[in-house]
């Protein structure tokens, strides 16, 4: 077998599983989904850590796979481009995927559209492998509007919850406002670079780093800068940065497993992805990367901060995922691309493991999401309880986890960038810390830990649907215990706490300071010296561990811990008593800020505002009052006047003939 055949079953293998079980899914036996569907993965994963290893060996593959057309000159083609940066994701999101189909096995065994799930996640996991395997614009923005479908999808697979489909639609609008400037971009590479494919395309780019464009007339701006933004605009919603953030949140309305695939390797890190393969790029325009430094910051702190009131299991990790993928942007404005792929790397697998936890432990719970209804699971619940705890030391950068090694280096780039607004991103990056380890373990002690709030929390539903006469609700009935899942909800757990806790001391070496992305990922290291200047500061993974139990960092972990553990095992009158008191600031924050108020009052409201006073003036006055009907009053009109003539009388109709005849004689008779 070739490796270009490789290459074409990696996605392929996995679009003919989502494809069978989708078209012939009911005639199927039902366990035919999970089987077809996770062997086509599972082969998706060794092919790719194939892959992997032969690129390790320098074997990097840049090809065209089918030529779709040919117009004035530009073909447009889907084609591979294999080196460390695209066989790292290829690794990452097939592992996470495999780990999330096995996992859904259980989550979603009682679900009617059990069959129609397992074909959405296996059609998304070929969408995301051809966006990051693409090695030209075309199938880039292929790949990423079919991972945005899917997402979809996945997000309203309840289709019958309002709030589900409320949730796909945000989500989905909300890309499309990215979308847009991301296809801007692209058709600005096009037109003034020439070219659609990577490799040109970077080529061409540094003669073109001088060349200005007037967006506004009379007004020059650097080409450079305008299509990076553009192209970050994209990544703004894909990798939900604010003020594109709104719909991420909100997706948790989808099952569980979508969340792990969606918020973890996949989707929201397609964003960093692009911005990391357009190095060459966003290395010729400083202005652009200052840019993309305050959204990360803005994002990492403020969506940070929304985590730490959020009571449910998902959303408070659902906003962890916002503070992430804001280091991970922090990075990238630093051109600092190979620790936010590092960050990317770390991070899925300790993210993808808090979400499937999370949903182990709603399972347990059946299906009551509130963490102020559970406590004291850890002696029920022993593996969901250890690996909930692994990522989420993982998380708040516990020193040896792999999420110390990644966050720490973002930090200290950003700490050693001399980017305009990098002074602002360290303050952001380095306080977002602190809240980080005190809402996730919040969410830990509350969960795992303390009183069990959940006899309480079911005898009060048991009484409740008795006076209403419900049938049904969510959470344990009186005298119910929660207890461990099946294997196939634990398995990927245990698989997923491996790499959150070993990966990050493995990798950081050739990742971060060794060759591993050499060729790749481009630098100006005399513009941009933050990486050199990070490289210079380290002495090895374990003596960074040792170095990290005195830094800042580590310290403003512990403390967010600690008090965490203070407010919610010992004194939990005192965060009662702070939200009593500071109610403008909770209110502020459960608002979210606004942007979702804004969003329905200006840009919801105004639309249909707009479309009635359209509506009123075009179609109701203009087209059915002046068109329409005053076509057929000015018919009438001119009807009732001709109608005085049609008196009946004989001499009136020959007084009209001899007239007529009068005025035609007259007219040729001047001709």
């Amino acid at each position: 077998m070739t490796m270009q055949t490789i290459y074409l079953l990696i996605p392929t293998l996995p679009l003919m599983a989502a494809a069978i079980v989708g078209l012939f899914g009911r005639q199927l036996p039902r366990a035919s989904a999970h089987w077809l569907t996770i062997l086509g993965v599972a082969a998706s994963f060794v092919l790719s850590a194939y892959v992997f290893k032969h690129v390790l060996d320098g074997h990097v593959f840049n090809g065209s796979v089918y030529t779709w057309l040919i117009s004035g000159g530009t073909t447009f083609e889907v084609g591979f481009l294999i080196d460390k940066l695209s066989a790292t994701m290829m690794v990452v999101v097939t592992f996470v995927s495999l780990m999330v189909h096995i996992y859904t096995i259980g989550y979603m065994e009682e679900d009617p559209g059990y069959s129609r799930f397992f074909s959405y996640i296996s059609l998304f996991t070929f969408s995301m492998l051809m966006l990051v395997m693409s090695n030209n614009f075309m199938q880039l923005f292929f790949g990423w509007e079919a991972v945005g479908l899917v997402s979809y999808l996945l997000i309203g697979f309840w289709y019958k919850r309002p709030t589900a489909i409320y949730a796909n639609l945000k989500a989905f609008l909300v890309n499309r406002v990215g979308d847009f400037g991301f296809l801007l971009g692209i058709g600005m590479v096009l037109f003034f670079l020439g070219s659609l494919d990577y490799a040109a395309v970077f080529s061409v780019a540094p003669q073109m780093a001088g060349n200005t464009v007037q967006v506004i007339p009379g007004v020059d701006w650097s080409l450079m800068t305008v299509i990076c933004i553009l192209l970050f605009i994209g990544a703004m919603g894909k990798s939900a940065q604010v003020p594109l953030h709104v719909w991420l949140p909100d997706s948790m309305e989808g099952p569980t497993p979508i969340s792990a695939l969606i918020h973890a390797a996949t989707m929201v890190t397609a964003g960093i992805f692009m911005v990391a393969r357009m190095s060459p790029l966003y290395e010729l325009s400083t202005t652009a990367l200052s840019f993309v430094l305050i959204i990360g910051a803005i994002t990492a702190l403020f969506m940070g901060f929304l985590g730490i009131i959020q009571n449910d299991i998902k959303r408070v990790v659902a906003y962890s995922t916002l503070s992430q993928l804001g280091y991970m942007t922090v990075a990238l404005g630093a051109s600092a691309y190979s620790v936010a792929m590092f960050h990317l790397m770390t991070h899925a697998f300790f993210k993808a493991l808090l979400f499937l936890a999370a949903g182990s432990v709603i399972m347990a719970m059946h299906h009551d999401q509130d963490i102020r209804n559970m406590g004291g699971l850890r002696k029920y619940m022993p593996i969901t309880w250890i690996t909930s705890l692994i990522g989420s030391l993982a998380l708040i950068g516990t020193p040896l986890f792999s999420g110390f090694y990644s966050k720490d280096s973002i930090i200290e780039a950003v700490k050693f960038s001399d980017i305009a607004g990098s002074g602002f991103a360290y303050f952001a990056v380095l306080t977002g810390v602190f809240v980080t380890a005190f809402y996730s373990f919040r969410m830990y002690f509350l969960v795992f830990h303390g009183k069990e709030r959940w006899m309480e929390a079911a005898h009060h539903d048991a009484a409740h649907d008795d006076a209403h006469g419900h049938d049904e609700h969510h959470g344990l009935a009186p005298h119910e215990k929660p207890h461990e899942q099946k294997w196939v909800v634990t398995l990927p757990l245990v698989l997923l706490a491996i790499p959150s806790v070993v990966i990050g001391y493995i990798a950081i070496e050739p990742m971060l300071f060794g060759d591993f992305f050499k060729g790749v990922i481009h630098v100006d290291q005399a513009a941009h010296p933050a990486m050199s200047v990070l490289a210079s500061h380290f002495h090895g993974a374990a003596a960074m561990a040792l170095h990290g139990l005195q830094t800042w960092p580590f310290w403003l972990a512990l403390s967010g811990v600690a008090l965490s553990w203070f407010f919610y095992m010992k004194r939990p009158d005192i965060p009662a008593a702070i939200k009593q008191r500071f109610d403008l600031i909770y209110r502020i924050l459960d608002n979210k800020y606004g942007f979702d108020s804004f969003n329905d009052k200006f840009f919801a409201a105004g639309s249909r505002w707009l479309g009635n006073r359209l509506w009123q003036i075009g179609d109701v006055k203009l087209i059915d009052g002046a068109v329409v009907n005053g076509t057929a009053r000015l018919i009438g009109r001119l009807s009732g006047i001709i109608r005085q003539l049609q008196s009946g009388l004989i001499y009136h109709y020959a007084f009209a003939m001899i007239i007529g005849a009068f005025l035609l004689l007259t007219f040729f008779m001047k001709v």
